[in-house]
């Protein structure tokens, strides 16, 4: 093991984002510490976040660490199989223990919070002929489970940290980067998978390669900004434009004919949203290499449009004992 001081904490580590990091983050000269209740290739120390004698232990042996990326938490697809006092325990309690920690760290750079877009939850999802939402950081959230919920909580909290001890915290609501089948049995049925993963470029979906790069543009970025929340979603090839709006809920099909001509086989006749991460690209300096244009270039080629870490990572799953397209293999 490297015997230099680790300078960042992972938590989720055996996750996908969290594996990803931690498979990633050396390459990009940083000592990542991965933590997460379970064992894994990427868990350097088992615990649960909630614990504050365990976080308060580590984060005392490791004094050197300047950032905190803070991916740990309950997913949608635990909301059937959790109560909502787990939700609270991991989300939101284990969200202030690891504030707390890190306000002892003299050398923080950053708290990354990982969040999702989830949060925007019923804003999502306009009436059918209504026009699509195009979803930016002024768009208020509406949760509408205790996923949602819990996340907005903890954003919060993070907020407050910033506030009133001036952590340097950003919050990163990412889009879908799952490589697991889609958890809505219509859409399954009605696309090949990676057809589907590939359209969802478009409007919702992230490779985890792009969101450890947006990771380790806000770990350097941090301090400079203080606060703030950024989407992390690949680039639309739409326009924010009440036309295309109003045609996309209704008949997707002819958009993607005059935007995206070369496009592969439009899986559904409308879209309800579109994630724009402009301000991510702006501010940060995101800079996202695994668009919709280049999937469309690669697979003309017939390569992977995929980037090699999703693969690396592969499917984690969200259960130890369940069944699904969630379960955990």
């Amino acid at each position: 093991m490297n015997s230099e001081p680790f300078d960042v904490l992972v938590t989720g580590a055996a996750g996908h984002l969290g594996a990803a990091l931690m498979l990633e983050l050396p390459s990009l000269g940083y000592r990542p510490l991965g933590i997460d209740i379970l064992p894994s290739e990427t868990t350097s120390v088992q615990g649960s976040i909630s614990d504050r004698d365990f976080v308060a232990s580590l984060v005392k042996a490791n004094p050197g660490i300047r950032h905190v990326v803070h991916t740990a938490t309950l997913h949608k697809p635990h909301v059937d199989s959790h109560s909502v006092q787990d939700f609270i325990d991991t989300n939101v309690t284990g969200t202030q223990v690891l504030l707390e920690a890190a306000a002892t760290l003299t050398a923080l750079e950053s708290f990354l919070f990982i969040s999702t877009t989830s949060t925007f939850g019923a804003a999502l999802s306009p009436s059918p002929g209504s026009p699509a939402a195009w979803i930016n950081e002024s768009v208020t959230p509406i949760p509408k489970n205790i996923y949602g919920i819990t996340k907005c909580a903890a954003e919060d909290l993070c907020f407050l940290a910033y506030k009133k001890q001036r952590l340097p915290v950003l919050v990163l609501r990412t889009s879908r980067f799952f490589p697991e089948q889609d958890d809505d049995e219509q859409r399954r049925a009605a696309l090949d998978d990676s057809n589907l993963k590939v359209l969802e470029l478009v409007y919702r979906r992230v490779d985890v390669a792009d969101v450890v790069s947006a990771c380790v543009a806000g770990m350097k970025n941090a301090r400079r900004i203080g606060w703030s929340k950024f989407i992390i979603s690949a680039p639309t090839p739409f326009q924010n434009d009440a036309e295309t709006l109003e045609v996309l809920n209704r008949d997707a099909k002819s958009v993607f004919e005059r935007v995206v001509p070369q496009s592969v086989q439009v899986f559904e006749q409308r879209l309800d949203r579109v994630y724009d991460s402009g301000k991510a690209v702006k501010e940060l300096g995101w800079k996202p290499v695994y668009t919709f244009e280049r999937a469309l270039e690669q697979i003309a080629k017939g390569q992977e449009w995929r980037s090699e870490l999703t693969l690396r990572v592969g499917k984690k799953g969200y259960h130890t004992v369940s069944t699904g397209v969630y379960t955990q293999r």
